[in-house]
C-alpha cells in the first residue's frame, strides 16, 4: 500500500480560498500522475484535476477551471490544490490519487491504484 497523506480542507465562506496538500512517497514517482476527486455523500466521485510527475501536464475539469490550480514540488513529493473562488458547490471530501498509466481514462475512478484518507472541504454561502 502506497500511503497518500492529504491535509488543507476546512471550512471557509463562499468566493474563499482554501489550500489542500497530498504527500505521496518516493515510490509513486513511478506512477504517471496524481490527481484530485471529490466525493458528496450520495454520490459518485468527481474528477477535479491532474498533474503528470514527469513534466507537469496538467488536465483540468471544466467545473473548476480558472479557479483552481495544482502544482507538484518533486523534490517534498507533496502535490498542491491551491482553490479560489470557492462555491458551495465544491463542498466535498477531496481525495488525491495516483495514476499508474498514461493510457488511461482521467476521470475515471478505476484509472487509480492508490488513494488518500481524503480531507473535507466545506463551503458556506
Amino acid at each position: 500500500q502506497v500511503p497518500l497523506v492529504e491535509s488543507g480542507g476546512g471550512l471557509v465562506q463562499a468566493a474563499g480560498s482554501l489550500r489542500l496538500s497530498c504527500a505521496a512517497p518516493g515510490r509513486t514517482f513511478c506512477r504517471y500522475a496524481l490527481v484530485w476527486f471529490r466525493q458528496v455523500s450520495g454520490k459518485e466521485r468527481e474528477f477535479v484535476v491532474g498533474i503528470t510527475w514527469n513534466n507537469g501536464f496538467t488536465y483540468y475539469a471544466d467545473s473548476v477551471k480558472g479557479r483552481f490550480t495544482i502544482s507538484r514540488d518533486n523534490a517534498k513529493n507533496t502535490v498542491y490544490l491551491q482553490m479560489n473562488s470557492l462555491k458551495p458547490d465544491d463542498t466535498a471530501v477531496y481525495y488525491c490519487a495516483t495514476k499508474p498509466s498514461r493510457f488511461s481514462d482521467w476521470a475515471a475512478p478505476t484509472s487509480y491504484d492508490y488513494w488518500g484518507q481524503g480531507t473535507q472541504v466545506t463551503v458556506s454561502s
